[in-house]
């Protein structure tokens, strides 16, 4: 043999060796320090669970306390804005003209409800129900209003009806 048949013999020979000894022995190294790592991670995890579970029943109570507040108990959402809006309604001299079904859409796992409805009225007044709406009752946020003048030819007076979209999430 001549020595340069025994030089690449010689860095085969080492490749391969580098090769086994990364298959058999630096491999299995590497993949046990990323398990050891998740281990860590999760351990660090399980620790914070008393905490977290602890926050999460404070933001229970905090979150039913709002619900409280805003008078939106067992009955749903659609129910309790109707209330509302008649209430005020009734108060304001106002009339509730349409109150239609919610329109629903799902976007991820987020749903969102926009409710649609006519009052006819007072100008101010229908501004004190929407200013009522969006900063006292919390029930969504009024994305589109738009008021309309009409005439009742029987009695040959005219009447101001606003018509009201109001966005809600959940």
């Amino acid at each position: 043999m001549t020595n340069k048949s025994k030089n690449i013999l010689l860095i085969v020979g080492f490749l391969l060796v580098l090769f086994l000894s990364f298959k058999l022995a630096i491999s299995k190294t590497i993949n046990l320090k990323k398990e050891y790592h998740t281990l860590k991670h999760e351990e660090l995890l399980l620790k914070n669970t008393p905490k977290q579970l602890s926050l999460l029943k404070q933001k229970q109570k905090y979150y039913d306390s709002i619900l409280n507040k805003y008078q939106i108990k067992g009955s749903s959402i659609q129910n309790n804005l109707l209330k509302a809006i008649n209430a005020l309604a009734n108060s304001n001299e106002l009339k509730v003209v349409h109150f239609l079904e919610p329109h629903i859409t799902k976007n991820n796992d987020l749903s969102i409800k926009t409710y649609q409805f006519t009052i006819e009225g007072d100008y101010n007044n229908i501004l004190k129900l929407i200013y009522h709406l969006e900063q006292q009752t919390k029930f969504g946020e009024v994305i589109n209003l738009s008021f309309e003048k009409k005439k009742n030819f029987r009695t040959r007076k005219y009447y101001l009806q606003a018509h009201i979209l109001l966005k809600s999430f959940g």
